[in-house]
């Protein structure tokens, strides 16, 4: 299956991705990555000659939201997203919900000034990507399948640096994802059920994206059971 031609990815410290999603009104940045990385964002933009009309963030981490502040300042009029439950790790609330496993979040949460337009919850769509639920990593960490062409923009549930591998155990090769991890199970669960969406290819927050993933998947969720 070819490379997709709508999703393109913008790699800092070789090693965390951000997206840029093309959709018909213009480009959806999915994760901003670490700070300062908005030049390179905005520079690849205007190589796809399309404006950015939206910022998605799959979670709050800060390598994920690192230049959230500094690009939402470029871009007025961009809509803003994140997960309803990742909105207030994003203004670093770490109180959990009842009925959450009784563990803090793990990681940077460092906040931002910006506040979301719109908050996201499973089903949702966001021009051609829908939202699947991938708590685990963070309480409320969101998933984007591109329904056009079947990418998934994972998030952290699975890096692919050094191998293929869940956020539900290290791998030797790249640990940081796991050990950024709130909670292991339900992260090891949500590995589960993006496998069953059975992607086309696999676009993480950490490596490069990988066509026909499932076997991958598969075999990382067996060395996490």
């Amino acid at each position: 299956m070819p490379t997709s031609t709508n999703i393109f990815p913008v790699t800092r410290l070789h090693m965390v991705n951000a997206y840029l999603v093309v959709e018909d009104d213009g480009i959806t940045v999915v994760d901003t990555a670490i700070p300062r990385s908005e030049k390179a964002i905005l520079a690849a933009a205007e190589r796809l000659g399309a404006p950015i009309v939206r910022i998605a963030l799959t979670h709050a981490h800060g390598d994920h939201i690192g230049s959230l502040d500094a690009l939402a300042s470029r871009l007025p009029d961009a809509e803003i997203l994140i997960g309803a439950r990742d909105a207030r790790l994003l203004h670093k609330d770490k109180s959990l919900e009842p009925g959450e496993p009784d563990r803090k979040p793990s990681g940077s949460f460092p906040g931002a000034k910006t506040v979301p337009t719109r908050t996201l919850v499973p089903g949702d769509r966001v021009g051609s990507l829908t939202v699947h639920p991938a708590p685990g990593h963070t309480p409320g960490m969101i998933a984007f399948l591109d329904e056009r062409d079947g990418t998934l923009l994972c998030g952290d549930a699975y890096s692919t640096l050094g191998g293929v591998a869940t956020s539900a155990k290290p791998n030797p090769r790249f640990p940081l994802p796991a050990w950024a991890t709130w909670d292991r199970p339900t992260a090891l669960d949500t590995a589960r059920r993006l496998r069953a969406l059975d992607p086309s290819r696999l676009a993480p927050g950490h490596g490069r994206i990988v066509e026909r993933p499932g076997a991958a998947m598969d075999a990382a969720i067996a060395k996490a059971s």
